[in-house]
């Protein structure tokens, strides 16, 4: 959906803007690269469209149903923004029947106007939480990322606050600051911790956790799917 973002959060080096109308070439071009490189599972994610009447929604639809028309075997998994917290977009992203839906929570509460000035902790909660009440059979995933100030009661909270959602799937990340203009790291956690909070978040109930320095959202996506 192009290469500007309608939000600006601050640890993101994503162009902020006002972008231009979504192409309407791009769900078969993905579709044509995907088969071209032989995938079997995908990761389709976006930049924000606060700008369009349904945040994107339908072009996520499209683009999993064009996958799905050149390659009916292949896994997809969407990692989607909040849609500012409207229920309708979501139903259209679910009814495509992605294997996973995605959203990251990214960060605690307490660090989200430094960090997600233009998000909401609790809507994107609520997300997941609707997510699993239209289609349950879609498991969901989040993500956190660490080492910007967050204290390790804050993590908990938040990891207790994302599995009560239903949510089966975590990923934890080290936080790398993109370029001076952004957030800056805080600390750096050693591997012993995330491996700490890998064991901590399977306690509570999470099926899938990938947690480690270079983690990222799409990190051996498939594994984790695989494991749930």
């Amino acid at each position: 959906m192009g290469p500007k973002c309608t939000r600006n959060c601050k640890f993101c080096a994503v162009n902020h803007g006002k972008p231009e109308s979504p192409d309407p070439g791009e769900p078969g071009r993905i579709a044509e690269t995907a088969l071209s490189l032989d995938l079997d599972y995908l990761v389709i994610t976006s930049v924000t469209r606060d700008d369009l009447p349904d945040g994107g929604a339908s072009c996520f639809a499209e683009t999993v149903a064009t996958i799905r028309e050149h390659m009916p075997e292949a896994l997809i998994e969407i990692l989607i923004p909040d849609f500012r917290g409207d229920r309708s977009p979501l139903r259209i992203v679910l009814e495509a029947s992605p294997n996973v839906l995605n959203h990251n929570v990214e960060t605690v509460p307490r660090l989200y106007p430094a960090a997600r000035p233009e998000a909401s902790y609790n809507r994107s909660l609520e997300l997941l939480r609707t997510s699993g009440e239209i289609k349950a059979m879609i498991p969901t995933k989040s993500g956190l990322m660490l080492g910007l100030g967050e204290t390790d009661d804050e993590i908990e909270t938040t990891l207790r606050d994302i599995v009560g959602t239903g949510c089966s799937i975590l990923t934890l990340g080290q936080y790398l600051q993109p370029s001076k203009k952004h957030l800056p790291v805080e600390r750096f956690i050693p591997p012993d911790e995330f491996d700490k909070w890998r064991d901590y978040a399977h306690r509570i109930g999470f099926s899938a956790v990938a947690s480690g320095p270079f983690v990222r959202s799409s990190y051996r996506a498939r594994e984790l799917y695989e494991t749930i």
